[in-house]
């Protein structure tokens, strides 16, 4: 019996902690958009800076190859 408490102890634990871990979260989703709203009031776009952030994210060969592949798409559909 004792061994069912500890783990139920236990899984309440992590329960609460992911729920706190959740609320950070969500509080952190809010300033992020915070921030963007802030740079869309400034004249900047938004649209274009979520893409930087994403190209930011990318590893270097990662980004040079979608990139790559991008300009051969756009050379195909006449865009280029």
């Amino acid at each position: 019996m004792s061994e069912g408490n500890v783990a139920a102890d236990e899984l309440r634990l992590l329960i609460e902690r992911i729920e706190r871990l959740e609320e950070e979260k969500k509080a952190i989703a809010d300033d992020v958009k915070d921030v963007y709203a802030e740079a869309k009031a400034r004249g900047y776009d938004t649209k274009t800076m979520r893409a930087i952030v994403r190209l930011r994210k990318m590893e270097k060969h990662a980004r040079d190859e979608a990139e790559a592949l991008l300009e051969t798409y756009k050379a195909a559909l006449g865009l280029a």
